[in-house]
């Protein structure tokens, strides 16, 4: 056990530093977490002591795996499953952090280096500068779990070039350093092994030329590689068609990528779909997370949810038994449910946004 607080924030050299610091967990989110990174954002938008800000996460495994879904399946199990739920507030608050981010005033540097996974996107992917490496991998896994994409992931997936987004969505396909900045997740690439080179530059220096001294180029990309069927397979607005589009394509990745699909949970597949082709009409990211949050509270009182996350994570038997069991026994219905507005309990990002 430590005494150390779970985020390390403090001010030196005219830099905001936040340190994500559960480097045994690889810096899971949690709700105190996301409130005390948010108390410290607004505290240095109007801080002439701070220039910028860097996110950096603790430990040589990643920045950041996730939110704390173990956390979330105990809520959803014991029937704590709506917006006033513990995991209701967490969202709420969290999809809020995403969205000021998005918006902030300083430049936002975040080190993207090892794994980035669903909340470490919300954390990094909105921020005005994304530093990859070659240990990076990052993805949105949700529909692995019985849960869709959040924290503003559907914004960027659903503006990634093409159809990226829906086949990373879809498959939770992992993105390279090459990948994520392909895709629209990431702006630079540094070697991981000039970090501490960087971070000393960036005391002493402005932040574009302190980055550009340690930028090289992104190593390639397989998603672009692989665009041209991508985009082919996975550019029409039904799973199932996704689907036959993949099974007849003339390539050894599409069939894996037909295979990771039917993998997933059914009903979480068809609402993506629908939250990614909804996200893409929609103006800005705070919309965005607006949908997401009424997509979140219906995935809360979902038996997939429940179920996905004790399969990889509580017995990690691998063997989830969704429900419905298969693509075609998802209903309009059981898709349109997501979407439905939550009244007094919507987020509201958007509504703030404007004032």
């Amino acid at each position: 056990m430590t005494d150390e607080p779970e985020v390390l924030i403090a001010v030196e050299d005219g830099l905001g530093l936040i340190t994500l610091n559960r480097p045994r967990a690889i810096n899971a989110l949690n709700h105190p977490m996301a409130l005390a990174i948010t108390d410290a954002l607004r505290a240095w938008a109007s801080d002439d002591a701070v220039r910028a800000v860097v996110v950096t996460g603790a430990g040589e495994r990643g920045l950041c795996a996730g939110g704390d879904i173990v956390a979330i399946h105990a809520d959803a199990k014991g029937g704590a499953a709506g917006a006033d739920s513990p995991t209701g507030v967490f969202w709420r608050d969290e999809y809020l952090l995403n969205a000021l981010i998005g918006s902030y005033s300083k430049p936002y540097v975040v080190i993207m280096d090892g794994i980035v996974m669903g909340g470490g996107v919300g954390l990094s992917g909105h921020g005005s500068h994304r530093i990859v490496t070659e240990r990076s991998k990052i993805g949105m896994p949700e529909v692995g779990i019985g849960f869709v994409p959040d924290v503003g992931g559907t914004y960027l997936l659903s503006r990634a070039p093409g159809e990226l987004g829906t086949h990373v969505a879809l498959t939770t396909a992992r993105m390279s350093a090459g990948d994520a900045i392909a895709a629209g997740f990431a702006d630079t690439y540094v070697p991981s092994s000039a970090l501490p080179e960087l971070l000393n530059a960036l005391r002493h220096n402005g932040v574009d030329a302190a980055i550009a001294k340690f930028a090289e180029p992104a190593p390639p990309s397989e998603l672009l590689a692989n665009q041209g069927w991508i985009d082919a397979c996975y550019a029409t607005d039904t799973v199932e068609e996704i689907v036959a589009r993949l099974r007849a394509a003339d390539a050894p990745e599409a069939t894996k990528a037909a295979e990771d699909l039917l993998a997933k949970s059914p009903v979480s597949v068809q609402v993506t779909l629908r939250a990614l082709r909804a996200a893409r009409e929609l103006p800005t990211l705070e919309a965005v997370l607006d949908q997401e949050y009424r997509v979140s509270i219906a995935a809360l009182r979902s038996h997939d949810l429940v179920e996905g996350i004790r399969a990889q994570v509580i017995d990690k038997d691998r063997n989830p038994r969704w429900q419905p069991a298969s693509l075609g026994e998802v209903t309009a219905d059981q898709v349109a449910a997501y979407f439905a507005e939550l009244g007094d309990n919507e987020l509201g990002a958007a509504q703030e946004a404007q004032r």
